[in-house]
């Protein structure tokens, strides 16, 4: 079943949380706060013993067969989903097949917030392929600059409905995976951005078109700005096809000059003819690339330029003043792995973009920097992925590439083909592989150039996640300073 359909208040049904992690523990301990009877199922013991640990009131069950799980599920008015519990697992294949209402914990958090104090908090919805933590955190910087309390939640930061039962946010900025769209039903975001679409958990989804339609959910009943990318016309085509509440204003971002109703560059300058009542023949300014300039550089890489673009186009759908903007990009801070500049030593500024999982990822990580300045760091789980169409973009951007990586080949043929003859170090798996991809790549750069670790392949080959892959980047490079 799905979720649009009326359904009793929230306390008078009967819920089954299914997965219990982060996302679904917080739903058990809301759901349980709130007098709802409920049941945590999970096919793990370990799972079960962190809920109890918890000290979750309410029954939890350990199921894991497909009749195991319909039998836990048995009285269910709603079923909860985790996001990482992809369809055809028993946790998730019951659901579908069950008379239950099926919602993700984001459901479940909107439905809540309708019928708390403050139904009409405003919530920026932000999804795509590659970039949304990072547009989440600079959107939660620009608003709380402008005063507004607004916790970055969702896949980053606290789960969403921890964050709604709290009460105490003017706004939320909501990162969104086509896992948890898919079962989301009621949303009706006050602004909404998708930022790109690659292919991508085509094993979750089941098809290309599936996981675009996924994507597609976040506009759908948007109440005042559908922000879209001009650059990427698929998202132009979900905003056109979006099903949206009347009065809704489709708003595009662009790394060029911005065109009407739209925020974009102008030199150096982010402008927006978006929100100005003079935006037919005027433009504001709302920051420059000097606000991001501790990002890695005095030109912002392509990718971070979009996200700060999108940010502010979603920060800006409340009324915030211009220079907002460009106070909130200067004290973001970007997470972890995620484009992070590490140092600048030896004279080459070290990005550790570990988070490029794919190579769609690895090209907004490279693309828009200077001709030969940029020694890249990549390889690893390859994940069946064709190099091709990455490397011809990239190529005149490199001085040298270092592959690291258990699987070289597929990176190592495209290079051969379309790398235009660019220098490549290709390591042999070993303990200390990192250290001596830093090596190599100083052998490689000059003074003034950028040490890029964005692998565009997973981390399992050879560390235990993209995390552990940073922070050995990160370890090597610091060596080279104390040396």
């Amino acid at each position: 079943m799905g979720g649009d359909e009326p359904v009793s208040a929230l306390g008078e049904l009967t819920y089954a949380v299914a997965g219990l992690g982060r996302s679904g523990l917080a739903c058990l301990q809301v759901l349980a706060d709130m007098g709802a009877r409920c049941i945590g199922v999970d096919g793990s013991e370990d799972a079960l013993e962190r809920a109890r640990t918890a000290e979750a009131s309410c029954d939890l069950v350990r199921a894991s067969s497909l009749e195991q799980v319909r039998a836990a599920y048995d009285g269910a008015d709603v079923v909860i989903v985790s996001p990482g519990i992809a369809p055809s697992q028993p946790l998730h294949a019951a659901a579908l097949s069950a008379k239950a209402h099926v919602w993700s914990e984001v459901e479940l958090a909107w439905r809540y917030q309708q019928q708390s104090a403050h139904p009409q908090r405003p919530w920026l919805a932000i999804t795509g392929t590659n970039g949304k933590t990072t547009t989440v955190a600079m959107t939660a910087a620009i608003l709380e600059a402008a005063g507004w309390h607004t916790p970055a939640v969702g896949n980053v930061g606290d789960p969403i409905i921890t964050a709604v039962a709290e009460d105490n946010a003017d706004a939320l900025a909501v990162e969104l995976s086509s896992f948890q769209l898919a079962s989301t039903h009621s949303l009706r975001p006050h602004a909404a951005v998708c930022l790109n679409v690659a292919e991508d958990h085509l094993d979750w989804h089941g098809s290309v078109e599936d996981y675009v339609a996924a994507k597609a959910r976040v506009y759908r009943g948007t109440r005042l700005a559908c922000v879209y990318n001009r650059d990427e016309p698929r998202t132009i085509d979900m905003v056109a096809d979006a099903d949206v509440s009347e009065g809704a204003r489709a708003i595009g971002f662009t790394r060029g000059i911005p065109g009407l109703s739209e925020i974009g560059v102008v030199e150096d300058v982010v402008c927006d003819r978006a929100y100005i009542a003079n935006r037919r023949t005027h433009a504001r300014e709302l920051a420059t690339f000097a606000d991001l300039a501790h990002l890695g550089g005095e030109v912002p890489a392509a990718t971070t330029l979009s996200d700060a673009l999108a940010a502010a186009a979603l920060a800006c759908s409340l009324d915030i003043p211009a220079d907002a903007v460009a106070r909130g990009l200067r004290a973001f801070s970007p997470a972890s792995h995620r484009r992070a500049v590490v140092s600048h030593a030896t004279g080459v500024t070290w990005i550790d973009d570990s988070k490029a999982t794919n190579a769609h990822a690895a090209l907004a990580s490279l693309s828009g920097c200077p001709p030969r300045s940029v020694v890249w760091i990549a390889g690893g789980d390859a994940k069946g992925q064709d190099f091709a169409d990455l490397v011809a973009q990239v190529a005149p951007s490199l001085r040298g590439v270092v592959l690291i990586g258990v699987d070289r080949t597929p990176l190592r043929e495209a290079l051969a083909r379309h790398g235009g003859g660019v220098p490549v170090m290709e390591l042999e798996d070993h303990p200390e592989i990192m250290t001596s991809a830093v090596n190599e790549a100083v052998a490689l750069s000059l003074p003034g150039d950028q040490v890029i670790l964005a692998p565009a392949c997973a981390s399992w080959d050879q560390f235990a996640n993209y995390r552990a892959r940073g922070e050995a980047f990160a370890a090597a490079v610091r060596g080279l300073e104390q040396s």
